[in-house]
């Protein structure tokens, strides 16, 4: 048994649905008549007995198997694009030069690095390529088809567009139906569709492939099998979204600048390097060949940041190690950093925003009935064992003291989508017969012989007042449910009054909401449901009322990858849409995107797969479908909206974190560049040798891992990846820290050039190779501690005790490496002593220069801001 269907009615079919491919008018929602179903058997050359054998096998060579099949990029393809950018084409460059002149330390340290990276990579794709084959999953195994006139059980995947097949309650609808015999069939697709309540079908109407049949049982006709199907076109939108990630983006343009410049200083060593052949021997060999390679390798160690991914990727990890502890599983690394730029926060209502479980709201009795007469009717119009929404319901607002105790059930007449309501037939305890009625409150209605008049006519009478009533619930998206009893057997019926339904706002729903606009993020409802009904639930939740119909913004021929202006406007505008479908949800992403926003989706079936692997973050709520975790990079475990803001906030640290990082390592990577040049142009001196500079990225960058657990600031806006910004600081950085390695040069040279100083402590060229060595190690590290935060370093938030320890540890292992000679030549204390407090001046110096260079951003923002031009937020 189900319970009738409630007002408003369920939103029409999609374009492109089971019903449009049966009329072939794309978004007709009205049933099949008797006339249109004979034509699609006749259009699909099958008759109500089903196929033969042979014309089956037929079918299936031509029109292929009953099976989502997409083409994907082969992993092995995925895997060697690991090894293909600027990135990996530096380090692979590295590694061939250490390779060819047997440095075999350089080798396998650049090569570790090179392979871990790619393994990263791979790992988080790998696990995102699942989304496919959870989809797959919620297609059914065996149908039960008609073949050669007799019925039998076959594999699901041989069905063929003309076959005629069974579908019972507890099955899975095994492709797209057209229903031709059978009472009645109830088929849960809020999966598919999103929406709400079980959907009630009757001959002419078609089902989904991959929905659930509830109740009931009916015979269909297959309209259309695989990738045709409804679910099949949700899959094959699955396996075409996706998009890089503003990480992957903005380490390739570090990329991109650091080998352009890494080139321009090689053309400048080598031309260097020929020029001096030439004017001390007068020609130039190819022996010289080895010296010059030694250079470039020297140069291009020191401009690969080998493990800047690697060290993001970590970070991220540890980072997603505390999002996990917030009740959020992170899927895919980089979702992490596009949450912190998310600005645009797409919901789905049904089970995100909703509890998903009908309501009774309060009772409207009519006449002389009371609320609780009015439950109860409905309660003895409703079988006690039914796992209805509808009827669950009802028997949960009954009162506590059992009063159907008081009644003996005598007949029980179910529900049907003719009647469209269902009759309890009971004996009181006087032993009178008593009829009771709930269903569709215009079959309420007619039942009790009343008739809607017109506007005006009689605005006091029963009929006026409770068609006003239904209507007036309607506008407000509530669902409504009429309720009769009789006394004389069915002759004549009283009306007793409406019982309002809701799907309810979860609890933390509007306190959510608030959050997350305080954190500067635009949240739009995506609904299945009416428009009615998602605006009633976005005024609870103070969403904004200004939804729109999907449909009516994108038409049927539009191309998802190809947006109109207007449109992408129109979904921009709006504060939610209703009536949406899978290839709605994907284009609305598709739409905001290109208006330049970073985008997160929230969803929980099958519908939202597509939308959720094409966002930028999509977010699989608790409870979601195999297919929609698939999809997503974060799944949520905790139910509701409520764990995304902490994980926004906790994304935003993590944002902060990583361009603290990368602001280090692009002014680190500039220092030692230009360090290595200008010594060999001016001095003819190489500062650093190439195993220095591996232990120096060592030493570096394995400790700095710690900075996931560095306190920070966090942005109260979204922040993203503004290049022109990250490479210009970076850059100011890096010439002071290159002043700083420079100046440390000169007066190297010029403590060798001054006698009474080399009579106290003797310093050769070597020694200060190790110096400069020992100023980097040290320098590096409290650079970090200056870009890490926008105010002085003697201001909070100071660094994390991990962070700091980690510092210090390395800091002490580098002066052993210094004090015994290790990898590098030894030495003495008191040069250690100078190199640390030349250092420490230094950090306090680059903090002034930070804090000056900082001020004029933060002027360039608030003129850009004056002039009504658009500020991406960041860390600087």
């Amino acid at each position: 048994m189900s319970s009738p269907p409630l007002s408003p009615e369920a939103p029409t079919a999609p374009k492109g649905s089971v019903k449009a491919q049966a009329t072939g008018q794309a978004g007709r929602s009205t049933t099949l008549d008797a006339a249109e179903i004979s034509a699609k058997i006749s259009e699909l050359k099958t008759s109500s007995k089903g196929l033969t054998s042979m014309e089956a096998q037929d079918r299936l060579a031509k029109d292929g198997p009953n099976a989502i099949q997409a083409h994907e990029e082969s992993r092995w393809k995925k895997l060697l694009g690991y090894f293909w950018g600027p990135i990996p084409w530096m380090i692979e460059i590295a590694a061939v030069i250490s390779f060819l002149r047997a440095d075999w330390p350089d080798f396998f340290v650049i090569s570790g690095l090179l392979l871990y990276n790619a393994a990263i990579g791979f790992w988080q794709d790998n696990k995102a390529a699942n989304a496919l084959a959870a989809l797959k999953k919620g297609l059914a195994l065996k149908a039960s088809a008609c073949r050669d006139g007799v019925w039998a059980a076959i594999d699901a995947t041989d069905l063929v567009p003309g076959d005629v097949v069974t579908v019972a309650s507890g099955e899975i609808v095994p492709a797209d139906l057209l229903l031709i015999d059978g009472k009645y069939l109830s088929v849960d697709q809020a999966a598919l569709t999103g929406e709400s309540l079980p959907v009630s079908k009757k001959i002419g109407d078609g089902a989904y492939s991959g929905s659930i049949a509830r109740q009931g049982s009916m015979i269909g006709l297959v309209v259309a099998t695989g990738n045709n199907t409804f679910f099949g076109r949700t899959a094959k939108l699955v396996a075409s979204a996706g998009s890089k990630s503003h990480a992957e983006q903005a380490v390739l343009r570090i990329g991109d600048f650091l080998i352009i410049l890494a080139a321009a200083l090689a053309v400048v060593l080598v031309g260097a390097q020929i020029w001096r052949d030439l004017a001390h021997n007068g020609a130039w060999h190819w022996s010289e060949a080895g010296a010059i390679a030694q250079f470039v390798l020297v140069l291009l160690v020191a401009s690969v940041p080998v493990a800047m991914p690697a060290v993001m990727s970590v970070t991220m990890a540890l980072g997603a190690l505390a999002l996990s502890r917030q009740k959020a599983i992170v899927s895919r690394l980089s979702a992490i950093e596009e949450l912190a730029g998310v600005d645009v926060l797409c919901s789905d209502k049904t089970g995100t925003l909703t509890q998903n479980k009908l309501t009774l709201q309060a009772p409207i009795p009519f006449g002389a009935a009371k609320a609780d007469d009015l439950v109860i009717a409905a309660a003895l119009a409703t079988r006690t064992e039914s796992t209805d929404a509808i009827d669950l319901a009802v028997l949960k607002a009954l009162p506590d003291n059992n009063p159907l105790a008081a009644y003996k059930r005598v007949d029980f007449i179910p529900f049907d989508p003719v009647n469209k309501k269902t009759v309890g037939i009971v004996q009181d305890a006087a032993g009178h017969k008593i009829r009771y009625a709930k269903g569709a409150p215009q079959v309420i209605a007619t039942l009790c012989g009343m008739k809607e008049e017109p506007v005006g006519s009689n605005d006091s009478s029963p009929a006026t007042e409770y068609f006003g009533k239904v209507s007036e619930l309607a506008r407000h998206g509530t669902r409504s449910l009429g309720v009769a009893v009789s006394h004389d057997d069915g002759s004549s019926w009283t009306l007793l009054g409406l019982l309002p339904m809701l799907d309810p706002p979860r609890p933390d729903a509007a306190a959510t909401i608030a959050q997350a606009k305080k954190l500067g993020l635009s949240v739009k409802m995506v609904t299945g449901d009416d428009v009615a009904i998602g605006s009633e639930i976005a005024h609870q939740l103070g969403l904004g009322e200004h939804l729109l119909k999907a449909t009516d913004i994108f038409s049927s021929d539009m191309n998802p990858n190809k947006i109109p202006v207007d449109a992408a406007r129109a979904v921009e505008a709006a504060d939610g849409f209703g009536r949406v479908f899978p290839e709605h949800k994907f284009e609305i992403v598709k739409a905001l995107q290109e208006r330049g926003h970073i985008v997160a989706m929230t969803g929980d079936g099958v519908n939202d797969a597509p939308a959720l692997k094409q966002a930028d973050c999509g977010v699989a709520v608790s409870g979601a479908t195999d297919a929609a975790r698939s999809a997503a990079a974060l799944v949520l475990t905790a139910p509701g909206l409520s764990t995304i803001v902490n994980a926004i906030v906790e994304a935003r640290a993590i944002f902060e974190r990583i361009t603290s990082y990368i602001y280090y390592r692009i002014a680190m990577t500039i220092d030692i560049m230009f360090l290595v040049v200008a010594s060999y142009l001016v001095f003819g001196f190489q500062p650093l040798t190439a195993i220095m500079i591996v232990v120096l990225a060592l030493l570096d960058d394995i400790p700095i891992m710690t900075i996931a657990y560095d306190n920070v600031v966090t942005s109260a806006e979204p922040v993203r990846w503004d290049m022109h910004r990250i490479i210009t600081f970076s850059s100011v950085m890096g010439i002071a820290s290159l002043a700083e390695s420079f100046g440390l040069l000169l007066l190297g040279i010029a403590w060798m050039h001054t006698p009474w100083l080399m009579d106290i402590v003797p310093l050769t060229a070597a020694h200060l190779q190790t110096m400069i060595f020992l100023q980097l190690a040290a320098g590096g590290h409290l650079l970090l501690f200056v870009v890490r935060t926008r105010h002085t370093i003697f201001r909070p938030p100071y660094p994390s005790r991990p962070l700091f320890l980690a510092v210090v540890g390395t800091q002490i292992v580098a002066v052993l490496l210094c004090v015994f000679g290790i990898l590098v030549p030894a030495l003495p204390w008191i040069m250690i002593g100078v190199g640390w407090i030349y250092a420490l001046i230094w950090m306090v110096i680059i903090d002034l220069i930070k804090i000056v260079s900082s001020s004029q951003i933060k002027r360039r923002e608030e003129n850009s801001l004056k002039l009504g031009q658009p500020v991406i937020h960041n860390s600087i």
